[in-house]
């Protein structure tokens, strides 16, 4: 309520009665677009500033209806207007920014009579060929046809497809999946592990030598040895 009454303040501060109007959410479809083509009219402009949008079906509307479009960069807008051609994105945390982008297409506007229907005809393009009924009716069908393709597969083919699934995953994706790292957690690096060492070479033993070996002589050129003796001493 407070931004509210702020605008408000501005409006008669600088005596913009008339040229800006607040449009409150609206149930009558009918009345909605009029008011939309009411704007379109009179080379006004739509302005969307939510802090965050999920899709953004107002602007759509808008942009349909032939109004240059200023919406908010947060959410579905962002996708649906290429900025500085079929509309315009805007922060809405950052007034003086989005402020200073309105006045400069309005001054844009204002040296240039073609401008205005240059970005309305940009909008209305944009949206004939990414968001009509036609279209996201075909793309559902496509969804659904595509899925009823896949349930019709009998027992043999769908088992195939699965094999298929899991040797194009174990080849290519689970090697990516181990290497990338998990935000906020960091990769442990593996311990690097010692070179197994060589196994040592055997020392090797030089040969032994041959002994020379002495014949025996003969038993007839054997001497005899001599008998013990034992000597007693007479006591």
């Amino acid at each position: 309520m407070a931004e509210i009454k702020k605008m408000h303040a501005l409006i008669d501060k600088y005596q913009l009665k008339g040229h800006i109007r607040w449009i409150a959410a609206q149930t009558d479809r009918y009345r909605n677009g009029e008011l939309y083509r009411f704007i379109a009219d009179t080379k006004g402009a739509f302005v969307q500033p939510a802090l965050y949008e999920a899709f953004g079906l107002t602007v759509i509307e808008a942009m349909n209806c032939g109004l240059p479009t200023f919406a908010t960069s947060q959410g579905g807008p962002a996708e649906i207007i290429v900025d500085w051609i079929s509309g315009f994105h805007i922060d809405p945390n950052n007034g003086d920014e989005s402020s200073n982008k309105i006045a400069d297409f309005f001054e844009r506007c204002k040296g240039d009579s073609r401008y205005w229907n240059r970005v309305s005809l940009a909008g209305l393009k944009r949206i004939n060929e990414c968001y009509t009924w036609k279209i996201y009716a075909n793309k559902v069908l496509n969804m659904g046809l595509a899925y009823g393709f896949w349930r019709q597969l009998n027992k043999e083919q769908k088992q195939s497809k699965q094999r298929y699934i899991d040797v194009f995953y174990n080849l290519q994706f689970r090697k990516l999946a181990k290497n990338s790292t998990i935000p906020g957690e960091e990769r442990k690096a593996e311990p690097a592990q010692a070179p197994t060492p060589a196994p040592a070479e055997k020392e090797r033993k030089p040969a032994p030598k041959p002994e020379a070996r002495v014949s025996a002589p003969p038993a007839s050129e054997q001497r005899k040895k001599p008998e013990a003796r034992h000597v007693f001493n007479e006591i």
